[in-house]
């Protein structure tokens, strides 16, 4: 491609959403007219910005990402003071699914937190988890095998990721994967704010059998800068009666099972 037709699709690409941020919502046909190109060009245009992240695909078009933001990175300690409550409890939910003797991953997180929190009880358990704090916490408890895999220091979250964390994360498997997650789009799938730890999430994903994700109402319709991965990857989802119907309902006709805490 040339740098003068480049040049053209990314300033085609730019207004387009400039159009898709006054409207809401844009057809291929309309664009088509507007831009006066094929159809099948705008598709790919819109094709791109959909893996960018920046509209959902839609029927004959597209529409605007509800709350899509990169926004600042907040702290574990100030992510542990929202949603508190609904935390607590999907993490009592949470831990009904486990058995003495599994062998589980728990992300870094405020509600993965919250389950550390809950696991005094329970024997002969494995965990493998990127999170300081909840190396900390688990530290506490008689029952419990701790695995961490390394890697650099992510301040903010207190989780180790990178090219360490990565390859020690590959050496694993489990039974259960307990994954939180900064934004849950049930059109497009899990995102969170750090690419480093999504990838790391992906690698979780691929060790474990059963993948269940832990998230608040608060994060569904939401979209953060790094995609994790998309809801056909993800078995349970636990959350509060907060969550709309609709996303119950297409999280369920892809097979995912919804419990509500």
């Amino acid at each position: 491609m040339s740098r003068s037709s480049n040049k053209s699709t990314v300033s085609r690409r730019a207004k387009i959403l400039e159009e898709l941020a006054n409207k809401g919502e844009v057809s291929v046909k309309e664009l088509s007219k507007m831009f006066s190109i094929s159809e099948v060009t705008i598709r790919n245009d819109l094709g791109h910005l959909e893996k960018q992240n920046m509209l959902i695909r839609a029927r004959g078009g597209a529409i605007k990402i509800k709350f899509y933001r990169i926004g600042k990175d907040p702290s574990i300690a100030e992510k542990q003071k929202e949603f508190l409550k609904e935390k607590q409890r999907i993490a009592k939910a949470a831990i009904k699914l486990l058995n003495d003797g599994d062998t589980i991953v728990l992300d870094s997180g405020s509600t993965t937190t919250e389950i550390a929190k809950n696991l005094e009880q329970l024997n002969n358990l494995t965990i493998i988890t990127n999170a300081l704090n909840i190396a900390s916490i688990l530290a506490e408890y008689e029952g419990i095998n701790i695995f961490m895999p390394g890697g650099s220091l992510r301040k903010k979250s207190l989780s180790l990721v990178g090219v360490l964390a990565d390859e020690n994360f590959e050496k694993f498997y489990c039974d259960k994967l307990f994954l939180g997650a900064d934004g849950f789009d049930t059109t497009h799938g899990l995102s969170t704010h750090d690419s480093e730890e999504a990838h790391l999430n992906q690698i979780m994903i691929k060790i474990a059998r059963k993948v269940i994700v832990v998230a608040d109402s608060s994060k569904f319709e939401r979209r953060r800068f790094a995609f994790i991965g998309p809801i056909s990857d993800v078995d349970i989802v636990i959350t509060d009666s907060g969550i709309s119907s609709e996303h119950k309902e297409r999280l369920e006709k892809n097979g995912v099972e919804v419990i509500i805490a």
